[in-house]
C-alpha cells in the first residue's frame, strides 16, 4: 500500500474536484458543518457561501490539476461530465491520470465518487465484490477508471478508495437525478410522472444527504482506505409504481404516471443527445436494480434514510425553495 502520511484533522484542506454537482454541494455542506477547511475546484471557480478557498482549474490539464490539489490533506473527485460516451472516452482518461499523478506525487489520499455502470446487468444484489461486466460504452469507461485507481493502490503508488453510489435523488438534485426530474418534478408541476422501463421491478436510489455524510466518514477513517465502498442505500427498494405512489402521497396529488419503453427512448433520442445516451442503460430499468451497502452500514454503524423520509424531505425542500 501507499506510504501516504494521512492527515484528516480539522486543520487540513479538504479539496473537492468537480465542485458544482449535487454530491459535491452536499459534501461541502457536511464538511463545513464539521468545521473543515474546504477548497472547491471547478472550471469556473464559482463562489460558495462559507468557502473562501475557491479555485478555477481544468483538471484535464496536468499542471492545473497539481495546483488544484497542492497542500490538500485529502481529495474528493466528484467531477461529472456531459452525458455523452464520446466525451467520456476523450476526457475521463485524462482526468483520472492527472488526479492519480497529482495525489501520488503529493502523498494525498483520494476518494473517487463512482457509479455502478461497470457491473452491467447483475442477477441479484450488487456488492463491492460484484465482478465488472459492463454492457455499455459508458460502463466500459467506468470499469477502466476503477481498474486504474485500484491498480495504483495495489502497486503502492496511491492511497485511494472508491465510493460507489446507486442512482441518487434528494433535495439538491432537481436537475441531475432521474427520479427528481421524471417523477418528483413532474408530479409537483401537475403533470404525469414518467418512469423509464419496467415499473414493476425494484430500483435502488441513494439519498444524497446520506452520500455526503458517508464521504466525510470515509475521509475520517484511515482504515477505510484502499478499497471499494457502496454508499449507504436503503433495502429493500420500491418499484417504479411504488415510488410514484409514495411521491404523490407526499405531494398530496394523484399518482399518475406513464412508462417509457426502449422504443420511446430511442425515438426521443433522435431529438435529444442526452436522452439518446440513456438507451444503452435501459437494462438498469428493465431488470431489478438492487444496490447492497451492508458493508458500509456495518463498518460505520450507519442506517440509511428510508425512502419515505427521503422523499418527504425532498418535497419539503421544494416547497421551501418556492417561497
Amino acid at each position: 500500500m501507499a506510504n501516504t502520511q494521512i492527515n484528516t484533522t480539522a486543520s487540513g484542506i479538504y479539496t473537492i474536484l468537480g465542485a458544482g454537482g449535487s454530491i459535491a454541494k452536499e459534501l461541502t455542506t457536511v464538511l463545513l458543518g464539521e468545521g473543515k477547511q474546504v477548497r472547491l475546484v471547478s472550471r469556473q471557480g464559482k463562489p460558495v457561501n462559507g468557502v473562501s478557498d475557491i479555485m478555477a482549474a481544468d483538471i484535464t490539464d496536468p499542471l492545473q490539476t497539481r495546483r488544484a490539489v497542492s497542500g490538500s490533506s485529502i481529495v474528493f473527485l466528484c467531477a461529472g461530465l456531459a452525458y455523452d460516451h464520446k466525451v467520456w472516452q476523450e476526457t475521463w482518461p485524462k482526468i483520472i491520470q492527472n488526479v492519480i499523478d497529482a495525489c501520488s506525487e503529493g502523498g494525498i489520499p483520494l476518494i473517487f465518487f463512482d457509479n455502478v455502470y461497470m457491473y452491467g446487468l447483475v442477477e441479484g444484489r450488487m456488492t463491492e465484490e460484484t465482478p465488472y461486466n459492463p454492457r455499455s460504452k459508458k460502463g466500459e469507461i467506468r470499469a477502466a477508471i476503477a481498474d486504474k485507481i485500484m491498480e495504483n493502490v495495489r502497486q503502492g503508488n496511491l492511497t485511494a478508495s472508491i465510493a460507489r453510489s446507486a442512482d441518487f435523488y434528494g433535495p439538491a438534485a432537481n436537475s441531475t437525478s432521474i427520479l427528481n426530474i421524471m417523477v418528483i418534478n413532474k408530479l409537483a408541476g401537475g403533470s404525469k410522472a414518467n418512469w423509464i422501463g419496467n415499473d414493476h421491478v425494484t430500483h435502488s436510489y441513494t439519498f444524497i444527504p446520506d452520500a455526503g455524510k458517508a464521504l466525510h466518514l470515509m475521509a475520517s477513517d484511515p482504515s477505510s482506505f484502499n478499497q471499494v465502498w457502496h454508499l449507504p442505500t436503503t433495502n429493500p427498494a420500491p418499484n417504479g409504481k411504488e415510488y410514484v405512489e409514495m411521491i404523490a402521497a407526499a405531494l398530496k396529488v394523484r399518482p399518475r404516471h406513464m412508462t417509457l419503453n426502449g422504443f420511446m427512448i430511442r425515438l426521443a433520442g433522435l431529438f435529444d443527445k442526452t436522452i439518446s445516451e440513456l438507451y444503452e442503460m435501459m437494462y438498469q430499468t428493465t431488470h431489478p436494480y438492487i444496490f447492497d451497502s451492508a458493508k458500509f452500514e456495518k463498518h460505520f454503524l450507519f442506517e440509511p434514510t428510508s425512502y419515505e423520509e427521503g422523499i418527504a424531505l425532498t418535497v419539503k425542500n421544494m416547497a421551501v425553495a418556492k417561497k
